[in-house]
């Protein structure tokens, strides 16, 4: 058998997550061909074909899908010798790769990035914004080292450190200021923007108002928070957002904001990452300093 390379390994990898050429050689920085390439070498290799050719979109043989997991934790092990060379030097140094929901990364990620690197001047720090699902999967997997989510997530692989909890706060047309807050069998009946499916604070909203995620929502779901506030200053209707994000969302906007009578709908946000992960100390370090710099955005609890 020819030698197989770690390259090719990582290289089937992206190929079997984005399922297409194009995007994964462009996730690997490399060109589509020299992707190609490498994935033939590793077929040569292992003498047995890992995708079909032909097919419009990638699509693995019987092998492949086989193979696949076994890769995945072949790069796992690889990743995980790297931060124990890692977390064996003194201090914290070289990449931190870190995940972020969207309800939490554009109001959060300025000053935390900021104090990790005063507080840290070794580490690189790397960021990913996306959605919880793909958080976990990816912290799970090794490809991130550590992500900020909405707890609990409930993964029996995974350690997770609270680090605030917030609430969230009405936002209805500025006609309504002064208004009565609605509770939240007044809110079933009105007309509740939400974020898109796969957001966990849409689910979050739902739940406070105990309505049903399968209830068909047609335009009223949003992909943004900003968008969700933008939709309410145009009138057609109301939203609930955390209180981290108020002052960015409407500081250009005429609504209202209101506060719920407690006990206030709220979520707790926190650190994840592996058990197994050698860097496990480090992050707990991290995640105190996350804390802080939580704390100093203002109106967050412990």
């Amino acid at each position: 058998m020819n030698q197989i390379t770690l390259r090719q390994l990582a290289y089937f990898d992206a190929l079997g997550r984005h399922g297409h050429f194009g995007r994964a050689a462009a996730a690997c920085a490399i060109s589509q061909p020299a992707l190609s390439m490498q994935i033939k070498e590793l077929e040569d290799a292992l003498g047995a074909p890992l995708i079909e050719r032909g097919a419009r979109q990638v699509r693995l043989t019987r092998f492949g899908e086989e193979a696949t997991q076994r890769v995945r934790d072949i790069l796992r092990s690889v990743g995980e010798l790297e931060d124990f060379a890692r977390a064996s030097r003194e201090g914290l140094v070289g990449r931190l790769r870190i995940g972020v929901i969207p309800t939490v990364a554009p109001y959060l990620l300025p000053t935390v990035i900021g104090s990790l690197t005063r507080t840290y001047p070794a580490i690189d720090v790397h960021v990913r914004e996306t959605l919880t699902a793909k958080l976990l999967r990816d912290v799970i997997e090794g490809h991130l080292d550590t992500a900020i989510v909405a707890l609990p997530t409930s993964e029996p692989s995974l350690s997770e450190v609270p680090l605030f909890q917030e609430n969230f706060l009405l936002i209805r047309p500025r006609a309504d200021e002064g208004a009565p807050v609605p509770g939240r069998a007044a809110l079933r009946d009105m007309k509740l923007l939400l974020l898109e499916e796969g957001h966990c604070f849409r689910d979050q909203a739902l739940s406070f108002c105990d309505m049903r995620p399968s209830l068909p929502r047609q335009g009223l779901d949003a992909s943004s928070l900003s968008t969700l506030v933008q939709m309410v200053g145009a009138g057609m209707g109301v939203t609930l957002i955390p209180e981290m994000a108020v002052a960015v969302e409407t500081r250009t906007t005429s609504v209202s904001v209101a506060r719920f009578k407690d006990p206030q709908p709220s979520r707790t946000i926190g650190m994840i990452w592996r058990k197994t992960n050698p860097l496990a100390a480090q992050l707990q370090q991290i995640s105190d300093a996350v804390r802080h710099a939580a704390i100093a955005v203002g109106t967050l609890s412990h």
